[in-house]
């Protein structure tokens, strides 16, 4: 006979409390908090939201390389949500070759 023993996976705990303003308006994020956001990695960034209600959102960002600076654009970005929902749609084909695919591709381009 097997036991089974589950293992519940601790979550970190969520940061509450207050940060002072430095010299320059410089606020230090607890090492923690920069670790589990990987802010302590070279070119890390946050982004800042000013909300209407006064609130400060702060964004942990990844520096995005200039050479995948295309896939971030607007427009592209408009392109993958369409195919999103194009195939959570369930509007998608498949094809069993290369020769089937571009064969589809050029029925679709009226070639």
């Amino acid at each position: 006979m097997t036991e089974h023993i589950q293992v519940e996976e601790k979550k970190p705990e969520r940061f509450h409390g207050f940060l002072s303003m430095q010299g320059r308006g410089t606020i230090a994020l607890p090492p923690a908090l920069r670790s589990r956001y990987q802010l302590d990695k070279p070119g890390a960034q946050v982004e800042v939201t000013e909300r209407e209600d006064g609130v400060l959102e702060l964004r942990p960002t990844v520096a995005v390389p200039a050479s995948e600076a295309w896939f971030w654009d607007d427009r592209w970005q408009a392109g993958e949500r369409e195919v999103d929902d194009q195939v959570a749609a369930g509007r998608t084909t498949t094809h069993d070759t290369v020769d089937d695919f571009l064969a589809h591709l050029s029925d679709v381009a009226g070639e």
